[in-house]
């Protein structure tokens, strides 16, 4: 009997499924597995990183990273280790097909159902090659499960009934695990040297004028703003470079939009040189926010 049975892929925020692999098990326990998968996943939140639900013939394994979570029910039979190893290729393999744009954007369930072959690969993959095949891989999921052990539940703890749920069960909350990003480059390096300049700049004109404005009519507090508004824009630009954020690419437009405007609005106290200066700062952070992507996941499970 094959260890991994089912498998989805939910957005976090609302337990919305994006994605399943097709069901061939229609068993009254495995059908009642399926009820409360579907209870769970609206309670993810709860439940950050990892996570297992034990039940009498099967588990369901969950494993949350920013806005997407993998779920699988399992016999019981099947290492854990086995299960997250699964369920982290399959994030893998989803978020480096969607952006998280589309995956926030989706209204409807089960919205990138193509997905379906690509869970089905990685399902029949992990079910028929061997565990010493795997071995290396394996070993590492178990060194992360021993240093942070995912939260357990049992089945039960799933269901709600009018909306009491049953046993009482201990949440241990743990922080979700860490985005890895490439590594820095040189013009990385220079575009967030040149971001804090141009921040530092703003603030100093920005703090001088408020201090010089304190008497001085309304008018001037649409200066100060147009100066302390990039220099906001221009630390967070330096934060999403160093950091993943999801929706990164909403929030690099609408701070080079900040700066832009910011910019526009000081012509007469800043020469057109200036401007042009602070506006090609923020387009090339932005550049180098968006090539930066997560770091590449090296695996050997042939998939």
């Amino acid at each position: 009997m094959s260890m991994i049975l089912f498998a989805c892929v939910v957005r976090v925020r609302d337990g919305l499924p994006l994605s399943a692999s097709t069901d061939f098990y229609h068993t009254q326990d495995f059908l009642e597995c399926r009820r409360r998968l579907k209870t769970l996943a609206l309670r993810l939140t709860q439940y950050p990183g990892r996570g297992s639900a034990e039940g009498r013939d099967f588990s369901i394994h969950f494993s949350s990273l920013g806005d997407v979570a993998c779920m699988a029910i399992c016999s019981r039979q099947c290492p854990a280790a086995m299960a997250f190893c699964f369920l982290e290729t399959v994030w893998w393999e989803f978020t480096a097909s969607y952006d998280t744009t589309c995956i926030g954007l989706a209204s409807r369930p089960y919205a990138f159902l193509e997905f379906d072959s690509i869970i089905q690969k990685v399902k029949w993959h992990f079910n028929c090659v061997s565990s010493a095949q795997m071995e290396s891989s394996l070993e590492k999921i178990q060194e992360e499960l021993d240093f942070q052990p995912p939260v357990v539940l049992t089945v039960e703890d799933t269901d709600i009934a009018n909306g009491i749920m049953n046993g009482h069960t201990q949440i241990h909350l743990e922080p979700a695990p860490n985005f890895r990003m490439e590594p820095v480059t040189a013009l990385g390096v220079l575009s967030l040297i040149l971001n804090i300049m141009c921040a530092a700049l703003n603030l100093i004109r920005g703090i001088h004028l408020a201090e010089h404005s304190l008497q001085v009519a309304h008018e001037e507090i649409g200066t100060i703003l147009a100066f302390l508004i990039p220099f906001v824009a221009c630390i967070f630009q330096c934060y999403l470079y160093l950091f993943y954020s999801p929706a990164r690419t909403v929030k690099v437009v609408l701070m080079l939009l900040f700066i832009c405007l910011g910019n526009m609005y000081l012509h007469g106290l800043r020469n057109l040189w200036q401007i042009l200066f602070h506006i090609g700062v923020a387009s090339l952070s932005s550049y180098q926010i968006l090539t930066r992507q997560l770091q590449e996941k090296q695996s050997d499970y042939g998939v």
